[in-house]
């Protein structure tokens, strides 16, 4: 396994296999949409597919938010989205605030990466889940 910073090499046929469990989840080709406009990507690439990614859109000036962390079932637990983590926070340096928001049983993840846990507020339309439209 490899990490990489950009999508170089990578087409939407090595973006299969993520977003388990969502209702309406987002291509293979929207995913490769989202990575493109993202300010800054870490790819885990093992044997030609990309086996997790993490994304943050950012101002490049004062902040970052982190959208999404993606691992694939049978890669988790090897350590594999600490290390995304520390590939994007690598490239966030010297930002002032770099926040993500994330269901209850992933805050302990997110503090052993140096983060404190703090409020978010959310609005989601399910029905846009997959990035279409």
């Amino acid at each position: 396994m490899h990490l990489q910073t950009t999508l170089e090499g990578i087409t939407p046929a090595e973006l299969n296999g993520f977003f388990e469990g969502w209702p309406n989840p987002p291509t293979p080709q929207t995913l490769h949409r989202i990575l493109t406009g993202s300010h800054r990507i870490a790819l885990a690439v093992e044997g030609g597919q990309v086996i997790g990614f993490v994304n943050a859109i950012s101002d490049g000036v004062l902040c970052a938010y982190i959208p999404l962390l993606e691992v694939r079932s049978q890669w988790r637990g090897l350590g594999i989205a600490s290390s995304l983590m520390e590939s994007l926070f690598a490239q966030l340096d010297g930002l002032y605030m770099i926040d993500t928001a994330c269901d209850d049983e992933l805050v302990p993840f997110y503090k052993r990466l140096g983060m404190t846990r703090g409020n978010a507020m959310i609005r989601r339309d399910y029905a846009r889940q997959g990035g279409q439209g």
